[in-house]
């Protein structure tokens, strides 16, 4: 198992989250980082850019552990996790961008 699994399974088990629950959280605290660490609002690209760096960072990794093991990929449980990754930062982003709802 790799670094990131087993990272991965300690933080599953330590929070009692599922691993879709995982995804929703990194895809938010990826935004959010991005947010608050360098000044950006939430309607800038870059945010949502951190998120989809992360989500995407996270499946290839998770890739490249199935084919070292002799596993086959799982396209579609791979989209999910991008799915559910990016979902609510991709939201939020057009909330701030379209809307007023997240204006200041």
């Amino acid at each position: 198992m790799s670094a990131l699994q087993t990272a991965k399974t300690f933080v599953l088990e330590a929070t009692n989250l599922s691993k879709d629950a995982l995804h929703i959280y990194v895809g938010l605290a990826a935004m959010l980082l991005v947010v608050i660490a360098f000044r950006k609002p939430v309607s800038d690209w870059r945010p949502l850019a951190a998120a989809g760096l992360a989500a995407v960072a996270g499946e290839l990794w998770d890739l490249f552990d199935t084919f070292m093991h002799g596993g086959a990929p799982r396209w579609s449980g791979n989209w999910k996790d991008v799915w559910n990754t990016m979902f609510w930062p991709t939201i939020l982003f057009g909330l701030a961008r379209f809307t007023r709802v997240l204006k200041r």
